[in-house]
């Protein structure tokens, strides 16, 4: 009962209110992890004037400085928590080339979901990541996403994930 609990509350987190369109690149050739939070950065900036580009860069470098956000599988998680953020906001980049990223299986990553949260959103900060990281353990989803051809492709294959 718990566990099924558990469930429907990881399965409440809506990616259609957390990305855009706009906010995913595919097709991404990057040379360097450094390129690739530039990158991220520059999407999750998109429409957000409020936000500061150095701020963001620099949240999301600081949190890699801690470990690693390479899942594993060919994704990585780059996340931050950002002070004035009102919403989460989230950005994709899909990668031509596989990238050396410091995953936990010791594996380039073909994905990257980076992802902004208010900086008192604690608990929400992490239903989503575990929400990430369950859509992302679907093998069938991730062999799909990696070969996408267009951001709305990729937009409608993970705003469409059920978990099953």
């Amino acid at each position: 009962m718990i566990e099924a609990a558990r469930a429907q509350k990881l399965n409440d987190v809506r990616l259609n209110e957390v990305l855009a369109v706009d906010r995913i690149e595919t097709a991404c050739q990057l040379s360097s992890k450094k390129r690739l939070m530039e990158k991220i950065t520059g999407l999750l900036l998109q429409g957000r004037s409020q936000l500061d580009r150095k701020t963001v860069l620099q949240t999301l470098i600081e949190r890699e400085r801690l470990g690693s956000t390479g899942i594993g599988h060919g994704v990585a998680l780059p996340h931050g928590r950002i002070n004035g953020l009102d919403d989460v906001i989230g950005a994709v980049v899909i990668l031509e080339n596989p990238l050396d990223y410091d995953t936990i299986d010791n594996q380039p990553i073909k994905l990257a979901f980076g992802l902004l949260v208010p900086a008192e959103a604690n608990e929400q900060h992490l239903k989503i990541l575990a929400y990430l990281a369950r859509l992302f353990s679907d093998e069938t989803l991730r062999e799909r996403i990696f070969k996408v051809t267009s951001n709305s492709d990729a937009f409608d294959l993970l705003t469409g994930w059920n978990g099953t």
